[in-house]
């Protein structure tokens, strides 16, 4: 092979590999409305973000009749999932009187939840990015979360 030819096939492998783990607006859609479609068969009315690896916004979604407050939660709990690598609801322990990360909540001008329904989107091992919802208990919260998890990885990986 050519300089040349090797030059623009080795530019084109480090494309596809750079891109196979972003998450795209169509991801962030198609698992969107897979929750909301879990949520109406629950009897719930939620509001769904989505953010990229960076934790900036990607999608928010409110269904008719969810609480107002629940967008900011939700686009919180999605940012927290990622600027710490781990389920929101993993930080009720750590972030509780006497845990590891106690206080963790006020940190980060306050953008850090500390109860479920948010979760890390991982494909091919890495961190694309994050899923936040809010309308229900914390309980039902983490329930969508961790459904979400299971669509994105079984439907969009």
């Amino acid at each position: 092979m050519n300089g040349s030819l090797e030059k623009t096939v080795r530019a084109v492998v480090e494309t596809v590999l750079a891109t196979k783990n972003e998450l795209t607006l169509a991801d962030a859609e198609a698992l969107s409305a897979a929750v909301e479609r879990r949520a109406k068969e629950m009897g719930m009315k939620i509001v769904t973000a989505v953010c990229d690896a960076g934790g900036n916004p990607l999608l928010l979604h409110r269904m008719e009749g969810a609480f107002i407050a629940s967008c900011d939660i939700a686009a919180n709990k999605a940012f927290t999932s990622v600027a710490l690598k781990m389920p929101t609801s993993d930080l009720a322990t750590l972030a509780a009187p006497g845990g590891s990360l106690y206080g963790i909540q006020f940190t980060n001008n306050g953008r850090i939840v500390i109860f479920g329904g948010g979760v890390p989107l991982v494909r091919g091992g890495v961190i694309v990015g994050g899923f936040g919802v809010s309308g229900g208990t914390a309980q039902q919260d983490t329930e969508l979360g961790e459904y979400a998890k299971r669509y994105f990885t079984e439907a969009l990986t």
